[in-house]
């Protein structure tokens, strides 16, 4: 073979290889960007570690009364900015290509619920979940608190207090504790206890044993 030819013959290899490479890159970057994006969420809690500390900085004691409760003393859903509610700013934030009429309701968009991985397509299928129950809070301290400290926690957009979740899987959990319910998705565990933890931190709100224990298994799994 003369040199001309082997040139020539190295030539067609490297354009075979570009043409290859150039052919994955494209198929690289259209699976990137046909890719699921991702959805959006509550503000970030604290890392697993953070929230084993600031687990073992809650007091210990068995869950208080009910007795006195009632959701009117957590003022929610309270006006936000112009026509627009607490509920409706978090199905804003937690939905994807949210639409809103005249009086900030939500007519279009998609919600994906991460206790049970469904995504929804009307706001009437999709709950904004308070992460630590009114009833629960106010067995775990605020029934001391003032009205106004109760409207400030239940309408918490700061911390990861407020979460859009399908509705009967939030009408499930009640005013249960991670001790007697966790969301179906079990990946989703981890991040549930490190929000359930600081928003309690924050709030410097109780725990029960059996709360304590539970929480603790699933942050130290982490």
């Amino acid at each position: 073979m003369s040199r001309t030819d082997t040139t020539s013959s190295r030539r067609g290899v490297y354009a075979r290889r570009a043409t290859a490479i150039g052919g994955l890159a494209t198929l690289v970057g259209t699976l990137v960007m046909s890719g699921p994006s991702a959805h959006a969420a509550p503000p970030t809690p604290p890392s697993a570690g953070t929230a084993r500390t600031y687990l073992a900085q809650l007091t210990v004691k068995s869950e208080g009364s009910s007795s006195g409760y009632s959701r009117d003393k957590f003022p929610h859903w309270s006006t936000q900015s112009g026509s627009c509610n607490t509920r409706e700013v978090v199905l804003k934030r937690d939905g994807k290509n949210v639409e809103t009429n005249s009086s900030c309701a939500a007519v279009k968009g998609s919600w994906f619920s991460p206790y049970d991985g469904a995504t929804w397509h009307a706001a009437s299928d999709v709950d904004i979940d308070h992460m630590v129950p009114l009833s629960e809070a106010w067995k775990s301290g605020a029934s001391s608190w003032t009205n106004s400290r109760r409207e400030g926690f239940a309408n918490d957009l700061t911390r990861s207090q407020l979460i859009a979740v399908t509705d009967n899987v939030n009408q499930a959990k009640g005013d249960k504790d991670p001790a007697k319910w966790l969301p179906p998705t079990k990946s989703y565990h981890c991040t549930y206890a490190r929000m359930w933890v600081s928003v309690k931190h924050y709030y410097k709100l109780s725990v029960d044993s059996a709360e304590k224990s539970a929480l603790s298994r699933i942050l130290n799994g982490c």
